[in-house]
């Protein structure tokens, strides 16, 4: 059982759901520490006073804000527990917006919210399931480690998952990084939208989606430790110069078919291009049939004119 990283509650309007902060995810990654090279001995980090030159411990070391080099303004734990925040005891729900409306940059580490005892099973239920019939997501505020924060809840089967998000202002804008101007033809789109549909799948399971480092990493340690020879790396191929987009857009889907078992022309040339279809020009008719219903016509509007212009109104 993962231990709880914060205790307190969820504010709904007049809602309040008492919860614990665990988190969500886990590093499986190997660690190292750090040794010295010719004896072994371990290499640690001690904490040094610049002042008085000596190795202090923890009970001695304390947070504060640097004014001048000088001036230091001390800030105790208590204090930072004791901000005038409203969101310092609870995760404060400020709105409920669509989830396509946030941009994934934004949105962080995840923490599981678990109800604090039985009290808080039905507001917590009650929140649960009216996250999920609206097929929306909550915005909140909280304070953690002497900061507020922006978060994100949503529904992860039948628990409730807190989300720490950016705020606007800590995302920077990538617009120095846009290449320069280029023109991309139609066909090329075509054929990314078909290297794109061979590569498309339904879920993330699978072997390409498995830590192969750690594997690997596994693999040299368990073979130092049995004095046996390093496994051998595999040759990596070297990424060739991409001279044809269109010829490197074709073999790449071939290979994502050939990877998947299938087979067929993967050819991005021959794809089918939308037909625009072609305006029917009028039809000619002879020249001296247009003449003659011209004249007709024409000889059939003046003997009406002639009528109209014949008659007289009635006097009343």
């Amino acid at each position: 059982m993962p231990r709880t990283i914060w205790s307190g509650a969820i504010s709904f309007g007049l809602v309040t759901v008492p919860i614990n902060v665990v988190s969500a995810t886990e590093d499986h990654s190997i660690r190292f520490h750090r040794y010295h090279l010719e004896d072994g001995g371990r290499i640690r980090t001690r904490k040094v006073c610049e002042l008085e030159d000596r190795e202090v411990g923890q009970g001695e070391i304390g947070k504060g804000y640097e004014v001048t080099k000088t001036q230091v303004i001390p800030i105790s734990d208590e204090e930072l527990r004791d901000l005038p925040l409203p969101a310092a005891k609870s995760i404060e729900i400020e709105a409920f917006v669509p989830l396509e409306s946030v941009d994934p940059i934004r949105i962080g580490e995840g923490y599981y919210l678990q109800p604090a005892g039985q009290v808080a099973a039905k507001p917590y239920k009650l929140l649960r399931q009216a996250l999920a019939r609206s097929a929306k997501v909550a915005v909140a505020k909280y304070a953690w480690s002497g900061r507020e924060r922006l978060g994100l809840l949503r529904v992860r089967d039948d628990v409730i998952v807190l989300h720490a998000m950016r705020w606007p202002d800590e995302i920077r804008d990538p617009a120095e990084l846009l290449p320069p101007p280029v023109e991309i033809s139609q066909e090329e789109i075509d054929g990314a939208m078909a290297l794109m549909d061979t590569m498309s799948r339904e879920d993330l399971e699978g072997e390409e989606f498995r830590d192969t480092y750690t594997d690997a990493l596994a693999q040299v340690i368990e073979a130092k430790q049995g004095d046996k020879p390093l496994p051998e790396a595999p040759q990596a191929e070297e990424p060739g110069k991409v001279l044809d987009l269109m010829a490197a857009l074709t073999e790449s889907v071939s290979r994502a078919k050939a990877a998947r078992g299938e087979t067929g022309d993967a050819a991005v040339h021959d794809l089918p291009k939308k037909k625009t279809a072609a305006k029917k020009a009028p039809k000619k008719t002879p020249a001296g049939k247009t003449t003659a219903k011209t004249e007709q016509k024409t000889t059939a509007a003046k003997k009406t004119t002639k009528k109209a212009a014949g008659r007289r109104p009635r006097s009343a």
